[in-house]
């Protein structure tokens, strides 16, 4: 049996599993809050494997490996950034925005910040959820472009036609079961990830101490040998640089920490979707555990790479994970461990698609709309807004493919910056200091926007990361805006 006929048998079987498995748990969708955030019901182990199966997305099997295959030992500063991140946002904030969600009995991200700050709930919904969803289109469009690229290396088909196999796919039981199906389907989907970033590094260095034909027989060795032949490879954790230029490349780094407290919407509805206390304890352990587990596999994976292909071994270094799976391994393990990585594009893409249309509707339509829909019709509307979101994005995703602007690694990075910094700093602050108010939130919000738009297009993010200079510039607004603008007298704590 040929290897691409094993790869199909292997891709339908695991695909077909998770289609039906979402349908499945959708059957308990019966209202649009249950599409939204799962009735707020969800087990710890499920919210906890969800959230890191839609926070890593392609970029931990993709992105990160391939970005450690490009630039050696300095990307462990990302990974201490994420890391870090990740593990303050499950110990300080995850049981208090699940706390927080049930206290203001809220159905959407947006919905949490608006009726935090009631006095000024309705600007907030058209800002943040404006420009949420619009954000989220490429981010949604990263997901699809890695689908694509991982089917490209599977079978050799074209990226295009990849891309809208993974589009294909993630509708049916995103449409039908909204956070419900797509909650349970992140935890088959977290578990074969987990997997292949464990066994991927342990297998390699199997292949390497048994294989001659390779650039090097170890991580460390290829480290140096890359180093003298290609300067963007460093096995030093900062590079040629020396003084400020080290801070700079730690700051870099470590600047994807400030995405993490709670500025990514599709990670906190996890949080506020937790069942109860005691899961969110049990959550939080799951959280932590997973992400370390993962970020050491990924940094190897693409050290890995790097021993067997070299430093110009690979036309596009995005691909080293499926790349180095099908080395390492037999053509069945490799197909399903390389499934992992779709199976990573799709649990981002479909919690990203739940996320924009309950935005929309939630906070943009149902707000403002003088007719009552009975739950039915808001179900129906939900799921009608999913599968026009999903359209605008997959059209989004073939202009950047057309573009030549299809790395996931810099389209993540950009929407880290423009939503994940300013939105964490509005919810570090709703959740921390009681002065803060509406009006700052919404200053907070636009001022960040806009400085990332200017920071990036004068080109000063090639010298000092968007991300860590966004999140300072949102949390000096917040602060000049909170207290130069009074707040609302009128006590509407809850009002939508």
């Amino acid at each position: 049996m040929s290897t691409n006929v094993v790869f199909i048998i292997v891709l339908i079987t695991y695909l077909a599993i998770l289609v039906l498995w979402g349908i499945y748990q959708g059957r308990k969708v019966k209202s649009a809050g249950d599409y939204a955030i799962a009735g707020r019901r969800l087990p710890g182990w499920v919210a906890a494997l969800s959230e890191r199966a839609t926070g890593e997305s392609s970029w931990a099997l993709l992105g990160l490996p391939g970005a450690a295959y490009l630039t050696g030992l300095l990307e462990i500063w990302t990974a201490i950034g994420c890391v870090a991140g990740i593990v303050t946002a499950w110990v300080l904030l995850a049981w208090r925005l699940r706390k927080e969600s049930e206290k203001y009995n809220v159905t959407s991200y947006v919905d949490y910040i608006s009726k935090k700050h009631g006095e000024y709930a309705k600007p907030i919904r058209l800002t943040a959820s404006i420009t949420i969803v619009m954000v989220f289109f490429f981010y949604v469009a990263a997901q699809f472009l890695g689908g694509g690229k991982s089917l490209n290396t599977m079978f050799g088909i074209s990226p295009m036609l990849g891309m809208f196999i993974t589009i294909a796919l993630i509708l049916p039981y995103t449409l039908y079961g909204g956070l419900q199906s797509v909650a349970y389907t992140d935890v088959i989907q977290a578990i074969v990830m987990i997997v292949a970033l464990i066994l991927g590094p342990i297998f390699g260095f199997v292949y390497l101490t048994n294989h001659s034909d390779v650039f090097a027989g170890n991580m460390a060795d290829a480290l140096h040998k890359a180093s003298t032949m290609n300067s963007g490879v460093s096995n030093t954790l900062w590079g040629s640089a020396g003084g400020f230029g080290i801070g700079m490349i730690i700051a870099s780094g470590f600047s994807w920490f400030f995405g993490y407290l709670g500025g990514q919407p599709q990670l906190s509805m996890r949080f506020m979707a937790i069942k109860d206390q005691k899961q969110a304890i049990r959550a939080r352990n799951i959280g932590v555990i997973w992400t370390i587990f993962a970020y050491v596999g990924a940094l190897c994976i693409g050290w890995i790479g790097l021993a067997i292909f070299g430093p110009n071994g690979l036309s596009d270094p995005e691909q080293v994970m499926p790349m180095v799976m099908l080395k390492v391994f037999p053509p069945v393990v490799a197909a399903i461990l390389i499934t992992g990585a779709i199976a990573a594009m799709i649990s981002t893409a479909d919690s990203l698609l739940i996320l924009s249309s309950t935005e929309l509707s939630e906070n943009l339509i149902k707000p403002f709309s003088k007719k009552q829909a009975n739950e039915k019709q808001n179900l129906r509307l939900s799921r009608l807004i999913t599968a026009g979101l999903a359209l605008i994005a997959s059209g989004i995703a073939w202009l950047v493919y057309e573009l030549g602007a299809d790395n996931i690694f810099s389209l993540v990075g950009y929407v880290w910056a423009f939503v994940g910094c300013p939105y964490s700093v509005v919810i570090l602050l709703s959740l921390f200091w009681k002065r803060y108010h509406g009006k700052a939130a919404v200053a907070t919000i636009i001022g960040g926007m806009a400085f990332t738009v200017v920071w990036i297009a004068t080109g000063m993010d090639t010298i000092i990361s968007s991300r860590i200079v966004t999140f300072a510039a949102s949390l000096i607004i917040a602060i000049i805006f909170t207290y130069s603008l009074k707040k609302h007298e009128q006590n509407t704590a809850h009002s939508g």
